[in-house]
C-alpha cells in the first residue's frame, strides 16, 4: 500500500515531492538567467540614480525619469539594454 493511500488519521505523505520545492519547468539556466538580468537592472538602477535618475518599468518596458517625474527621452518603452547605453553615453558627456 502506497504513503498515499493510507488512511491511518496521519498526514498523507508524498514521496518524492519537496513542500516548496522548485517547479518542474524550472531549470537552472533559467534561475542563471533571471539572477543575471536583475543584477543589470540593479546596476542600472545604481548608474541612473548616480545620475539623479530613475528607471521605471511597465509592461510595456523600461523608461528613465528625471527630477521634474517626466521621463528623460520621451519613451517608456525601452529595453535594458538601451537604457544601459543611454547611461553610458550621458556618462561620457
Amino acid at each position: 500500500m502506497s504513503s498515499e493511500n493510507r488512511n491511518d488519521g496521519g498526514v498523507p505523505i508524498r514521496i518524492g515531492v519537496i513542500p516548496g520545492g522548485a517547479r518542474v519547468e524550472e531549470t537552472w539556466d533559467g534561475a542563471n538567467e533571471a539572477k543575471d538580468e536583475r543584477l543589470r537592472l540593479r546596476r542600472a538602477e545604481r548608474n541612473a540614480t548616480a545620475a539623479g535618475l530613475e528607471v521605471r518599468h511597465s509592461d510595456y518596458g523600461y523608461a528613465l525619469i528625471g527630477t521634474d517625474r517626466k521621463s528623460v527621452n520621451g519613451r517608456n518603452d525601452m529595453s535594458l539594454r538601451e537604457i544601459e547605453s543611454w547611461l553610458k553615453a550621458a556618462q561620457g558627456r
